[in-house]
């Protein structure tokens, strides 16, 4: 059982408590180590298929203290014994200054762990309070201000790669929010520059199942910190596809997964837009007029010495 699982970071007390009470224990472990190397190879599969992690990157590991961010750092740190190029990881967590905020968990957590961190102090949270009307949601421009921070830090100490803990159903999810309230077919991808052009985003955990990092949380024992700071604020329209999403997989397991596969699996010429494929040149004749939009909207007449319709 020591060779079963020398490639996972010690076991966490919660977890040898939890096998000591199941009937098999060792049964347990190893339904625990087999979760550890499925996540394990989707992540490192991920990073090979979108090129995220090079040779003497800097990784900027974003910790907010949620089971995807705790898992993401895990399974990095995981893969970064064996893997077959040299970068750095290093731990960030934006506190926020939200009232209540448990400020020793992660630091604790991180020094326990041996993995090198930072705590960025910056209270965006004020400013979202005092924004953001009374009953409306925070979580959008509580967004924008903690993307900035992170951003920024990044920028001010050389980090070649920002890493978000975002997971399989969350690329599906936001899928179908721009689908469903934004009339466009475009996602959450894997890996993406930032909008001026200054970083690169990865996700590695974009093949792994939320419902595995549920499991995984669990059976290494992270210091949760949940989200109910801001009176857990999700936003409705999330919500409403993520029970939509759950729905779907109860009733036809393996639907998220196809819609995942999906993703990556654009045909542009069986779609719709113009900008993606060359609709006006397919099966165009050689030498054909061909009017532009306002003549036919205007129904402008044909070049003169043509014969008209009976």
């Amino acid at each position: 059982m020591a060779a079963l699982m020398s490639t996972v970071l010690p076991l966490p007390e919660p977890l040898s408590r939890n096998a000591a009470r199941h009937p098999d224990p060792r049964a347990v472990l190893r339904e625990q180590a087999k979760l550890a190397k499925r996540l394990r190879r989707q992540v490192g599969q991920a990073i090979a298929d979108f090129g995220m992690i090079e040779a003497g990157d800097k990784v900027m590991v974003c910790l907010s203290g949620g089971k995807d961010s705790y898992t993401m750092l895990d399974i990095l740190l995981q893969l970064q014994r064996k893997a077959p190029v040299p970068f750095e990881l290093v731990a960030v967590n934006l506190d926020q200054k939200q009232p209540g905020f448990p400020e020793h968990v992660l630091p604790d957590y991180l020094r326990a762990l041996g993995v090198p961190f930072h705590i960025i102090e910056q209270d965006t949270y004020s400013v979202v309070s005092r924004v953001v009307p009374e009953g409306k949601t925070m979580c959008s421009l509580c967004s924008r201000l903690r993307r900035g921070a992170l951003y920024s830090y990044a920028a001010e100490h050389g980090f070649t790669k920002i890493a978000l803990g975002h997971h399989r159903d969350d690329l599906v999810a936001t899928f179908f929010l721009n689908l469903f309230h934004h009339a466009k077919l475009s996602g959450m991808p894997p890996k993406l520059l930032s909008d001026d052009g200054r970083h690169v985003v990865i996700r590695p955990l974009a093949y792994v199942r939320e419902d595995d990092i549920v499991q995984y949380a669990d059976a290494r024992g992270f210091p949760i910190i949940p989200c109910n700071l801001c009176g857990s604020q999700e936003n409705l329209q999330r919500k409403q596809v993520g029970a939509m999403m759950k729905q779907w997989e109860r009733d036809c397991p393996g639907r998220i997964e196809t819609i995942a596969r999906a993703l990556g699996d654009i045909r542009p010429s069986q779609l719709s837009d113009p900008k993606l494929f060359d609709f006006l040149a397919l099966g165009q004749r050689q030498g054909a007029a061909r009017a532009d939009a306002h003549a036919w909207l205007a129904g402008e007449p044909h070049a003169a010495g043509e014969a008209d319709d009976p």
